[in-house]
């Protein structure tokens, strides 16, 4: 069973499944849907358009260059059947699988590393602008500890001393 690549997305094509167009000098191009094909006819670039592979991997989204993924490439040179070689291949695809999975996990966290920092101070301005709704004024009047702390801002002197001359 030969499973092929989408030539826009990258997504798996199963036996049975997707478009196949054969252009006029016998290239041919195989897609997983009809969505895939119409922004081929279209003449999208596959890199520019969000949700593929190509984008992902030009934008970091997605690991690039890793050595598990010397093992996905197309062979086409057929191989004697030895039972020894086809149980250590088996076994090999587990572990690289494993490998491949706790790498795009690492990846990741290292991706979103800054993200939970930013979401906090988005947070806590949100807060500040609208704690007004959360809590009622007069009691925020009653327990001062319900605000938020101001937050001193640094002026430097050449600063005001523009504001003063643009008055």
């Amino acid at each position: 069973m030969r499973l092929e690549k989408c030539w826009f997305c990258s997504s798996t094509i199963y036996p049975g499944h997707g478009i196949q167009f054969v252009r006029n000098d016998a290239k041919i191009f195989r897609f997983c849907r009809s969505k895939c094909h119409k922004n081929f006819k279209m003449k999208r670039n596959p890199r520019k358009v969000k949700w593929t592979k190509a984008y992902r991997r030009l934008h970091g989204k997605d690991m690039t260059q890793d050595a598990t993924f010397e093992f996905e490439r197309k062979r086409n040179r057929p191989e004697r059947y030895d039972r020894n070689v086809t149980e250590n291949t088996l076994k090999a695809i587990k572990k690289i699988d494993k490998v491949r999975v706790d790498r795009e996990a690492r990846h990741h966290a290292k991706r979103m590393k800054g993200k939970k920092a930013q979401l906090q101070r988005e947070a806590a301005k949100e807060l500040e602008q609208s704690i007004h709704m959360v809590k009622a004024p007069a009691a925020l009047q009653q327990e001062p500890s319900l605000t938020l702390p101001k937050l001193k801002v640094k002026v430097s002197l050449q600063q005001t001393e523009d504001n003063r001359m643009e008055e």
